[in-house]
């Protein structure tokens, strides 16, 4: 029986385990999303920008371990999915993505819309299945789902405009998708290797990534069996928790002092899962070992004395029986865990309601709603200052997890992956946690989670600046420029209820707690808007004389401008001052 080119595409998704398909409709995808829109597999999400439609399904991804997909019609509509893909392929997410091309026989004449959509894609797809006949589809769409599903990259499947009507006349290549891959140890041998090291180790860390996920136990059992502290990386976040006993935590710029010494003090360093990219905060001149899935990981961050291919829980499992079952000194994990709970009672310090200084402190809403949140709680969390807030004054413990852009860094990720896990678990506790600037990349999306009815609690730090930005200035010696970082701003409670949903302007600490109980509790979407400091500092765990020399040269620059008449930079001082407050 034939069966048209958007019923095969669809069968393809819906046996890849995919539901949710986001993006915008248009000429040439038109006849896709008709037919999405009546098979009672899918749901069709119409959102307002494309952009939007790939975070959201690379936040699928990411929380289900399957395939996201995404829409966009030929030209435009295609290129402003990119941004959102390249975030997917930085995660590592599984994302397939539907365009359109214009009709066959007008390719190569500069028609409406026309551009080479497979040059303009090929450096973010690790495949285009790019669909002239209706004979290649059972075989390359089969090919590219396939290829996201098990190897977790992003793929484009592109149809003309004359061909999508059409139906297929063979089924020749039709058959099931590969769900499941071998999980496999590394070699015995290296890891006899691997055990011959770690044993001449005093002061081993085990620092993880986020391949470890399914081995969080097996990693439990090492460290314990090791003596030894286990550092972990940002998207480890939601696998390790500080109650798991020897975690001390992040390292890198937004780490805590105990997880940067744990990396760089150590005499051992194991690596697992992880393909952390801050070389400047991975040691040199001692043994490293790394272990991970993809050779191509190995050693490309730091010199590695032993790289081990495999998966990380598989791998340790088989590690483990080689290490001898002598007592270890537990000297150097337990001065780090004094150094974690110094710096995290500081951390509770610096977010208690007590500090009620004006604009309010940031860190204060981030830890009020990590205490409040549920436990199953998803928390989308955008670039910028408030990755900070999340990274510090946050748990991810239990049955919570987090999606983001923590490797591609782009503004806007937020508001979207939440879309993405409303749609997925619309019985499950949403949190959005934005800066002013990266929802205002987004913002305009808020309609679609009213339109859906998808009850999302976003925050907007506002702080009426690029944040991040300004301190990186600061850090390298400029002056901090408001006509660069500065930003004017609605009011986002009102923006809420003027789309539907519901929000509460917040700029005093006693309304704090009611703001975030109200949002808990309501039936609509709901933004909290948190008038907070933009002279807040967030100091790395480990200070450079250099960034000591930038910081003090932007701050002889700002004084300049103050002496000069802009009186907004006394103000910004009090509040960094105030920022400082122990």
């Amino acid at each position: 029986m034939a069966r048209c080119i958007s019923t095969a595409i669809l069968d393809v998704l819906a046996e890849a385990g995919a539901r949710d398909i986001f993006g915008m409709v248009g000429d040439v995808i038109n006849p896709f999303v008709l037919h999405a829109i009546k098979d009672p597999r899918f749901n069709w999400i119409t959102v307002r920008h494309e952009e939007h439609a790939a975070y959201a399904a690379a936040a699928q991804s990411e929380l289900t371990g399957s395939v996201g997909v995404c829409a966009g019609t030929a030209g435009p509509g295609a290129l402003h999915l990119i941004n959102g893909l390249y975030n997917a392929q930085k995660e590592g997410g599984a994302v397939v993505a539907i365009t359109g091309q214009v009709p066959t026989a007008q390719r190569g004449s500069d028609f409406h819309k026309e551009m080479d959509l497979t040059k303009v894609f090929d450096d973010v797809c690790a495949y285009q299945a790019i669909i002239e006949t209706p004979e290649q589809v059972p075989r390359m769409v089969e090919i590219a789902v396939q290829k996201a599903l098990t190897e977790r990259v992003v793929v484009r499947i592109e149809v003309a405009a004359d061909i999508f009507p059409k139906n297929i006349a063979s089924e020749h290549y039709t058959h099931p998708l590969v769900h499941e891959l071998p999980v496999f140890a590394a070699p015995a041998t290296q890891i006899e290797k691997a055990a011959r090291i770690l044993a001449n180790g005093k002061r081993v860390t085990v620092f993880c990534g986020i391949g470890c996920r399914e081995a969080k136990s097996e990693v439990l059992r090492l460290a314990q069996k090791l003596g030894s502290p286990i550092a972990h990386t940002l998207r480890a976040m939601d696998v390790f928790d500080y109650r798991d006993g020897p975690v001390v935590g992040l390292t890198g710029n937004i780490g805590n002092p105990a997880g940067f010494h744990a990396v760089n003090d150590c005499d051992v360093l194991l690596m697992l899962g992880t393909d952390f990219p801050y070389t400047e905060f991975l040691p040199d001149g001692r043994p490293i070992i790394q272990v991970d899935t993809r050779v191509d990981h190995i050693g490309r961050r730091a010199p590695v004395t032993l790289g081990l291919v495999g998966d990380a829980g598989a791998t340790v499992r088989a590690l483990l029986p080689m290490l001898d079952d002598h007592q270890r000194s537990t000297e150097f994990r337990d001065l780090l865990l004094g150094i974690r709970d110094k710096w995290l009672a500081h951390s509770n310090k610096q977010s208690s309601l007590g500090r009620r200084d004006e604009p309010l402190h940031p860190q204060i809403f981030a830890k009020a709603i990590s205490d409040a949140a549920a436990d199953d709680a998803i928390f989308a969390v955008d670039v910028g200052e408030c990755t900070i807030w999340t990274a510090r004054n946050m748990s991810m413990a239990g049955d919570r997890r987090m999606v983001g852009g923590f490797n591609h860094g782009s503004l806007g990720p937020g508001l979207p992956a939440a879309l993405g896990a409303a749609a997925l678990y619309p019985s499950r506790q949403i949190w959005a946690l934005c800066g002013d600037g990266g929802f205002g990349m987004s913002m305009n999306d808020f309609v679609t989670a009213v339109r859906y009815n998808w009850p999302i609690k976003v925050i907007v730090f506002n702080n009426s600046e690029l944040g991040f930005v300004a301190m990186e200035m600061q850090v390298s010696g400029m002056a901090k420029s408001h006509e660069a970082t500065g930003l004017t701003n609605p009011d986002f409670a009102a923006y809420a209820k003027a789309c539907g949903g519901d929000g509460v302007r917040v700029e005093h600490a006693d309304d704090i707690l009611p703001a975030i109980e109200k949002a808990i509790l309501s039936d609509k979407p709901f933004i909290i808007d948190a008038i907070v400091s933009s002279g807040e500092l967030a100091m790395p765990p480990h200070v450079t004389v250099q960034e000591v020399w930038g910081f003090g040269i932007s701050k002889v620059k700002e004084g300049v401008l103050g002496l000069k008449g802009d009186h907004r930079v006394w103000q910004e001082w009090r509040d960094e001052l105030k920022g400082f407050d122990r």
